[in-house]
C-alpha cells in the first residue's frame, strides 16, 4: 500500500451539527474465539441454549463464520465488474418509477449480482454528494486494515492477532458520544450498556466492532488514531506506549497531523478507483479527537462511490481477499435492524449494513427541531449488501437530505420496493 501523503481540502465542525448513529450489532455470533470480541460470547451462549435470555434475531442474522463469503472473488462475473456497468434499461425504468412523488433529495445506486443472472445496474442522481455521516466509518476500517497490511504484508493472521491482543485506552479521543456500547464479562455473564469514557480499554478488534456494530463515534476516533500511529511509527507501533503516542500528537504541528489523518483514510479509497468527489473523509468523529487533529477537506459521499467500494469488497480487492472478507463480517448485522435494513422483506436475508445521519437546525417559526428532522441539513444514508436464501444478491446505497422530516420510514419503504424490484 502507498504510504505517501496526499493533501485534501477542509471541513469545519459546527456546534449545531449533531452526528447521529444507531445500534445495529454486527459480526457472526460464533466469532468470539477467532476475534476475542467479548459480546459475541454472550450471543453464542444464547444461540446454543446455554443462556435463558431471548435471542430475538431474524433468520438472516444467524449465519456462521463459514457461511459468509465474497460473492465476486475469483468468479467469471467478477472479471466483467472491474468497473460499474452501464444502467440496465429495464431496471432503470422500474427504479425511476419508484420516485414519482419523492423529493429530488433522494439518490440511490443499486447493483444486482445475483448468481446465474445477468448483471444489472441502475441509479438515480448517483454522483450527487452528501455528508456521509457514520457511513464514513467504513473508510476508517478500510484505512486501519491498510495500515495493518503495511505492518504485516505477508500474514493476515498476524494482523488478526494484533487486532485481538493489542489493548488500547480511549483517552480524550473516545469522548463524547451519547450512544452506548455493550460491555460483556464472559466470566460473570454480566452485560452492561453504557457510554464510552476516557478510561475504557478495549482490544483493537473491540474498538472496531464498537465503531461498526453500534456505530460509536468515540470508537471510530480511536480506531482512526491507531491507524495513524501505525502509519507514523511502523513496526515501532507494536511497542508504542500511551505516553509516546500522546507526545507525538501534542508536539506535531496540527496541519501535519491533518495531512496524515486524511491520507490514512482516503488514499486506500483512491487506490480502489474511488475519486475524491465520490467519497472522502475529512474530520474525526468526536470533539475530543478534533482537539488533537483539525478537520481537513470535508467529508462527502455519493451512492456511486459507496457502491464502488462494496463492489471492490465483494471482489476481494479491499486490501486483499482475507481483509475484504473480514470487513464484510464486521458489517454483518446480528441484532435489531433499523432504517433500510429494518424492512420486513429483508428479515430472511443476510444484511451487511452501515447507516448514518447528520442534521443541523436553526430557529424557524412554526417548526420544532427533532432528531433526524433538521431544517438546514438532514442527511440520512444507508448502504447494504443483501443476500437472500434463493440466491438474490445485490448492493445498494441510498443517500438523502430531506428537510424537516425523519426519512426513516421512507428508507424502510424503499428497501421493500427495491427488494421486490430486484426479485422481479
Amino acid at each position: 500500500m502507498n504510504k505517501g501523503k496526499q493533501l485534501k481540502a477542509t471541513f469545519l465542525l459546527s456546534l449545531f451539527l449533531l452526528q447521529v448513529v444507531f445500534e445495529a450489532r454486527a459480526y457472526p455470533i460464533d466469532g468470539y474465539e477467532l476475534t476475542g470480541i467479548r459480546r459475541l460470547k454472550r450471543l453464542e451462549l444464547i444461540h446454543k441454549g446455554e443462556s435463558k435470555e431471548p435471542l430475538n434475531l431474524p433468520a438472516g442474522a444467524l449465519k456462521s463464520l463459514s457461511d459468509i463469503k465474497l460473492n465476486l472473488h475469483q468468479t467469471a462475473k467478477a472479471d466483467s465488474l472491474k468497473t460499474l456497468p452501464d444502467s440496465d434499461p429495464d431496471l432503470q425504468k422500474k427504479l425511476n418509477a419508484l420516485f414519482p412523488n419523492l423529493h429530488e433529495s433522494y439518490s440511490l445506486s443499486v447493483l444486482d449480482i445475483t448468481p446465474g443472472k445477468p448483471i444489472r445496474y441502475a441509479a438515480r442522481q448517483e454522483e450527487r454528494g452528501f455528508q456521509p455521516g457514520s457511513v464514513g466509518k467504513l473508510a476508517v476500517i478500510n484505512g486501519l486494515f491498510c495500515e495493518l497490511e503495511n505492518l504485516y504484508p505477508d500474514s493476515f493472521e498476524q494482523r488478526r492477532q494484533l487486532l485481538k491482543t493489542k489493548m488500547v485506552k480511549g483517552g480524550r479521543w473516545a469522548v463524547y458520544d451519547e450512544h452506548t456500547v455493550p460491555i460483556y464479562n464472559p466470566e460473570t455473564g454480566q452485560l452492561v450498556k453504557r457510554q464510552v469514557n476516557e478510561k475504557d480499554v478495549f482490544s483493537l478488534y473491540e474498538w472496531a466492532d464498537h465503531m461498526l456494530s453500534v456505530s460509536n463515534n468515540g470508537a471510530a476516533s480511536v480506531v482512526w488514531r491507531e491507524a495513524i500511529l501505525m502509519r507514523v511509527f511502523d513496526e515501532k507501533y507494536l511497542e508504542l506506549t500511551e505516553q509516546e503516542a500522546e507526545t507525538y500528537f501534542t508536539t506535531t504541528p496540527k496541519s501535519e497531523l491533518a495531512d496524515i489523518a486524511t491520507s490514512v483514510v482516503n488514499m486506500p479509497l483512491r487506490e480502489l478507483g474511488i475519486t475524491e468527489d465520490e467519497w472522502r473523509l475529512g474530520t474525526m468523529f468526536t470533539r475530543g479527537a478534533t482537539s488533537y487533529i483539525p478537520g481537513k477537506g470535508g467529508s462527502l459521499g455519493t451512492p456511486k462511490g459507496l457502491v464502488k467500494w462494496m463492489l471492490a469488497l465483494e471482489r476481494g480487492d479491499v486490501i486483499d481477499p482475507e481483509t475484504s472478507l473480514e470487513i464484510k463480517r464486521l458489517m454483518y448485522m446480528t441484532d435489531r435492524r433499523i432504517r433500510y435494513a429494518g424492512n420486513e422483506s429483508l428479515k430472511p436475508a443476510a444484511v451487511y449494513f452501515k447507516s448514518g445521519s447528520l442534521y443541523k437546525c436553526k430557529e424557524e417559526e412554526g417548526f420544532k427541531c427533532g432528531k433526524y428532522m433538521g431544517n438546514v441539513q438532514n442527511f440520512m444514508n444507508s448502504v447494504a449488501i443483501v443476500e437472500h436464501e434463493d440466491g438474490t444478491t445485490y448492493l445498494v446505497a441510498l443517500m438523502t437530505n430531506v428537510l424537516r422530516k425523519n426519512s426513516n420510514i421512507d428508507h424502510n419503504a424503499l428497501a421493500g420496493k427495491v427488494d421486490k424490484l430486484i426479485k422481479s
